[in-house]
């Protein structure tokens, strides 16, 4: 990232420096020397956090966010989750209450698997002590659902 006089300079803006104007594209047709010369300097770009985990304070560090919140909240996301993936099967648990059809060995194992996963899944956010080790469960959650494959044999 480019800074003129501390603040960030934008590739392909524009800009008016001490009474010039410069076109949009003069950083990128430039060389080093010639940006130097009018008091451009270049400096990383700031690293980007995961904003699941941290906040970004006003110096730009990134600063953990509570361990004990961030694993009820996903937690609930589990729960939230495991939800939505009974919902389309709940039918079978009403038809079976309103009329005695047995609900298909297949959809029956299906559900439990989802609650099953549920648990699995908060027993492994419960377990992180760390915030690496939270964020290396959650990204392993989405594929530890299991599918239910409906194909007619």
């Amino acid at each position: 990232m480019f800074l003129l006089n501390g603040n960030p300079l934008p590739l392909d803006i524009p800009f008016v420096h001490d009474g010039v104007q410069y076109p949009a594209n003069w950083l990128r047709l430039t060389t080093w020397e010639e940006k130097a010369a009018i008091g451009i300097t270049e400096v990383g770009d700031p690293v980007s956090v995961d904003d699941r985990f941290y906040y970004v304070s006003m110096q730009g560090d990134p600063v953990a966010k509570d361990l004990t919140m961030l694993k009820e909240n996903f937690k609930k996301q589990v729960d939230q989750t495991t939800y939505m993936m009974l919902q389309p099967t709940d039918w079978y648990v009403i038809r079976k209450q309103e009329t005695g059809t047995e609900i298909p060995t297949k959809i029956a194992t299906h559900r439990n698997t989802i609650r099953t996963t549920n648990e699995n899944n908060k027993i492994a956010i419960d377990g992180a002590t760390t915030i690496d080790e939270l964020k290396v469960v959650v990204d392993q959650i989405p594929s530890s659902w299991p599918i239910l494959d409906l194909v007619v044999t």
